[in-house]
């Protein structure tokens, strides 16, 4: 048969899909056979190797998929999840996918707000660090090494198990990861008085590029420094944390006390910001904003201030009446309770079993976006008054910013002790998002522009040059790498700055070392590129 001229360049262009596809059917099919390989040499069951056809794969990716949105906006699923039992696994992972290309991705807890963890553009497999969740705790030296497949409320329940007064400065969210939250940072209830997780790291256990095993000792400080803070996966695999806890009384107060605008709340927040970053470091009052419904029907803008004390009650009241007279604080509003039991209370958990600390199970079915801000200067009242209005665009409690105040100890540490440099200046971090349905996922761009407009807004009273944001509230929106191809120090310096401030610098220094081939890479990791 003769081809026209017309016809022959699509003729070429379809025989190169087809070529495409058999050589990249092929290079899964000898991935997973390197896979089987590696695993009968180490002597590793492939029980902990789930492929598409296996029965429970489905089951295994959605059960830490904590936000549906970045997997409902990708035709990628992985070839393969891994879920390691020991080291070994790890190594031959890092082995056969350098050898066949196919991009690797460690998911611990699944809470990454862009799926990075879980998703990609090009093909790619998980290694899920679930089965390695073990803690040991040293009450001697008020000390524990963690697995990074351990998730936050697994890290609590076995504190509490060995101690009452000991603890750990870490997040809310029970069933976040250790892995992703320790090596981003780890903001939590206690952090004006002890600082985040990352703070608290004295060793670790990584594997890098090359499948070699390092601990603090072998890896060097270089390396040791930019896991604490400037995300583990731009730099190996991070098996395991080794940290210092904390020592906290055997009772703590907790409140929530809500107050909507009949009830003065812009006055109220307005004056908050004045005093939550300065107030007593053992009390740490936290705002959640949402529009909400009033008991009349109306909509109105609801103030949350939720609230954690490091002492009894008796102690606390005077300390809210000299500062924070305008919130109306009254002992009636407060709780005492062991710290353990304040775990349950901000996560909602309030009254229920402390064994639900330890359900890492729970199939999510939200999607949602979020983003992230660090105040300087406090918002004036008309400032506010324009945020309620935005947040009234939504429908009621579905999008929510919250007030993280910092001061205390986090304005004593050098902005370059770790890659986490918000430190001295910064009054609170803004955290927004906005959620929403399977069912009304078809409706998910309008949300998406709701945020990001706000955002915008925002600008005029937040950080500038550059715009600070928090590594774990992640948002592609401010820049990232090149899906494919080198990315140059220029366009990763967009995201980078935001995230760590001059520390970006001396983190693709770092990179450059430790990765120089860019093996551990997503769309926001740092890349190894020449400064110069």
């Amino acid at each position: 048969m003769k081809i026209s001229g017309s016809l022959f360049p699509f003729f070429l262009f379809l025989a190169f899909i087809l070529i495409s596809r058999a050589s990249s059917a092929h290079n899964k099919n000898d991935f997973l056979e390197c896979l089987n390989l590696q695993f009968q040499k180490s002597n590793s069951e492939i029980d902990s190797i789930y492929t598409p056809q296996n029965a429970s794969y489905s089951s295994v990716l959605q059960s830490t998929t904590r936000n549906l949105r970045p997997a409902s906006n990708s035709r990628q699923r992985p070839l393969v999840i891994i879920t390691p039992e020991h080291e070994s696994q790890i190594q031959a992972a890092i082995y056969c996918s350098k050898k066949y290309g196919i991009q690797l991705k460690v998911r611990s807890g699944g809470h990454d707000y862009e799926g990075l963890s879980y998703v990609s553009q090009t093909p790619f497999f998980i290694v899920d660090m679930r089965n390695l969740r073990s803690i040991s705790i040293d009450t001697e030296k008020n000390t524990a090494w963690v697995q990074t497949g351990a998730t936050l409320g697994e890290l609590y329940y076995t504190i509490a198990e060995k101690s009452k007064t000991l603890a750990f400065t870490a997040g809310v969210c029970p069933t976040v990861g250790v892995g992703g939250h320790f090596s981003g940072g780890g903001y939590g209830m206690m952090s004006r008085k002890h600082g985040i997780a990352a703070d608290h790291i004295i060793d670790a256990k990584l594997i890098d590029a090359n499948g070699q095993i390092l601990d603090r000792e072998s890896m060097g400080e270089d390396l040791f420094w930019a896991i604490r803070g400037g995300g583990g996966t731009s730099f190996g695999i991070v098996v395991a944390f080794k940290v210092k806890l904390i020592v906290i009384p055997q009772t703590v107060t907790v409140f929530n006390v809500t107050r909507t605008l009949d009830q003065n709340a812009t006055q109220i927040v307005h004056r908050w910001q004045y005093v939550a970053d300065k107030i007593d470091d053992n009390l740490l009052l936290r705002l959640f904003l949402r529009s909400i419904n009033s008991s009349n029907g109306k909509r109105t803008i609801g103030a949350f201030f939720t609230s954690l004390y490091l002492g009894p009650v008796d102690d606390l009241l005077p300390i809210m009446q000299e500062k924070f007279p305008e919130l109306g604080l009254v002992k009636e509003d407060c709780t005492e309770m062991p710290w353990i039991e304040s775990i349950l209370f901000f996560a909602g958990f309030q009254g229920e079993s402390l064994d639900v600390l330890l359900n890492r199970t729970q199939v999510s079915t939200s999607y949602f976006k979020g983003k992230s801000d660090y105040v300087k200067q406090p918002i004036p009242e008309y400032g506010l008054k324009s945020i309620w209005k935005f947040l009234n665009e939504e429908d009621v409690n579905r999008a929510e910013l919250q007030f993280s105040p910092y001061g205390g100890i986090i304005d004593d540490i050098s902005e370059s002790e770790i890659p986490f440099p918000h430190r001295s200046g910064n009054i609170f971090m803004i955290h927004y998002v906005v959620g929403w349905s399977e069912e009304e996922n078809a409706e998910s761009q309008r949300h998406i522009n709701w945020i990001r407009k706000l955002y915008s807004f925002m600008a005029r009273y937040v950080s500038k040059s550059p715009r600070d944001a928090y590594f774990n509230y992640r948002d592609l929106d401010i820049g990232m790498n090149k899906i494919e191809g080198n990315t140059s120090y220029k366009q990763a310096s967009v995201w980078g700055f935001k995230y760590f401030n001059n520390n970006f610098r001396r983190l693709v220094h770092i990179k450059n070392k430790v990765d120089p081939t860019n093996f551990f890479r997503n769309e926001q990791s740092i890349p190894p590129v020449s400064l110069w």
